[in-house]
């Protein structure tokens, strides 16, 4: 089983009760103190007003976490090579699109459009840092976080250089809503960088063919956790906000899992 290693350092955190990863971490750590509330996503400061108009949930709720991760990292957000995944895209775009198509007249707005396809967040992104980094959008149903940061971490060793990765989930609307439920929105960004950086936490990372995940104790997170795919990264996000050494087991496809461990602070 080959393992890899590489170094964690700047993570964005938003979701039910977690309003960032600065003040949601203690809450990770000490999860009694956590209270179940709605997720707000604020309005992204990278996006000019107008683009803020015209861009999903998704998006903003991806770059504020990719730049809160970003700002931690002290990274140059336009050298950094992405990877956005996400198991629902943009839901509320997707139900609009569904019911103009059903529609007599089937009119399409373009913007709707340009915001229907799966690597909407990572253009967003790349537009407003100017970047010219390569970028991987995918998803793999409730392991899209599991395959996120799998295709992060390789590609981080293949270039030597750090990589963004931005998991992202939100609900659907009714009627599909009752065909793919899922709870709230949740997004969280890592900056994943070569094990030798100086800063952050050693993060080693192996497939392994144990299925049961790593449960969360609390059971209001581990709600969070199954009721919104994004989240099945709680339990490493809380080994990263804790100070201890720590292995945690990710769902990942059917038979596959991650088998991560994290270095003691």
């Amino acid at each position: 089983m080959t393992t890899l290693r590489v170094a964690i350092t700047g993570i964005g955190l938003l979701g039910p009760g977690l309003a960032s990863w600065t003040g949601g971490s203690a809450l990770l750590r000490d999860p009694s103190a956590w209270q179940a509330a709605p997720t707000v996503v604020p309005p992204p400061g990278r996006l000019p007003p107008t683009e803020r108009r015209r861009a999903g949930t998704v998006v903003k709720a991806s770059l504020v976490v990719a730049d809160e991760a970003v700002a931690m990292a002290g990274a140059d957000a336009a050298s950094l090579a992405t990877v956005f995944c996400s198991s629902t895209g943009d839901p509320a775009n997707c139900h609009l699109l569904c019911e103009a198509l059903a529609a007599p007249e089937r009119l399409v707005s373009p913007t709707r459009f340009t915001n229907s396809v799966h690597n909407a967040p990572a253009g967003y992104w790349h537009i407003a840092c100017a970047s010219r980094a390569p970028s991987t959008s995918l998803a793999a149903f409730d392991a899209s976080f599991a395959a996120g940061l799998l295709e992060a971490v390789v590609q981080c060793l293949a270039s030597g250089a750090p990589v963004l990765l931005v998991a992202c989930d939100l609900p659907y609307p009714e009627p599909l809503h009752r065909l793919r439920p899922v709870a709230d929105a949740f997004a969280l960004a890592l900056v994943v960088a070569p094990a030798d950086f100086i800063i952050g936490r050693g993060l080693a990372l192996s497939v392994t063919s144990e299925a049961t995940a790593t449960p969360c104790v609390h059971a209001g997170l581990e709600a969070v956790r199954l009721g919104i795919p994004a989240a099945r990264a709680l339990p490493l996000l809380q080994a990263l906000a804790g100070a201890a050494a720590a292995r945690v087991v990710i769902e990942g496809l059917p038979g596959l899992a991650l088998h991560a461990e994290v270095a003691p602070r």
